[in-house]
């Protein structure tokens, strides 16, 4: 059977590192990957989404509406934007972190009050400050990492040896940091 994750969040939040990672990680232990990317302005603070779909064989990279097992939202709205793709069954990685839109920035929108307690209201949802808990391990470059973690930890995916892919996959100097972010994101997790 093939599971989809979908991870979405804005330009510059590292999400398409987390979605990288997590397939090397899925190709490793065997699983056929695949994955996809849309940037939209992501350099000027638009929408990304990535799709992971994996299983014993995929045949499209293409996670199609009501099919994401789980949505790992970055931030609020990118949540909201993103929630017809989740199944019916599927879980919610929320980031409570909001990035104010261009158009909020300008003045001519607002950004909706009450996402949050929305989202709740209808699906499942592990909602967490991953930007502030990243804060605190010294980095907050590392939320995506704590995202990921906690994505690894709902799909059962643990037995899969991330410390060393991570060692693998970024820089030697942020590799202790994103290890303690990886499993700081397990752990926010029930």
């Amino acid at each position: 059977m093939t599971k989809n994750i979908l991870l979405v969040g804005v330009g510059g939040q590292g999400t398409i590192l987390a979605s990288k990672i997590l397939t090397i990680g899925l190709m490793e232990a065997g699983f056929d990957v695949k994955m996809s990317e849309i940037h939209g302005m992501s350099q000027r603070g638009g929408s990304v989404s990535s799709q992971v779909r994996y299983g014993e064989k995929v045949f499209s990279p293409v996670i199609e509406l009501g099919g994401a097992d789980i949505l790992v939202s970055f931030e609020q709205m990118e949540a909201l934007r993103w929630l017809e793709y989740l199944k019916p069954d599927g879980k919610l990685i929320l980031n409570d972190y909001r990035i104010n839109p261009m158009p909020v920035i300008s003045g001519k929108a607002e950004y909706p009050d009450g996402l949050i307690k929305e989202i709740e209201s209808k699906i499942p949802s592990s909602i967490f400050d991953a930007a502030g808990e990243a804060i605190k391990l010294g980095d907050a470059r590392v939320m995506n990492i704590i995202l990921l973690g906690a994505t690894i930890k709902l799909m059962g995916l643990e037995s899969i040896d991330w410390d060393n892919i991570i060692k693998q996959n970024v820089k030697s100097d942020f590799i202790d940091i994103n290890i303690k972010a990886l499993h700081r994101g397990r752990e926010l997790v029930g």
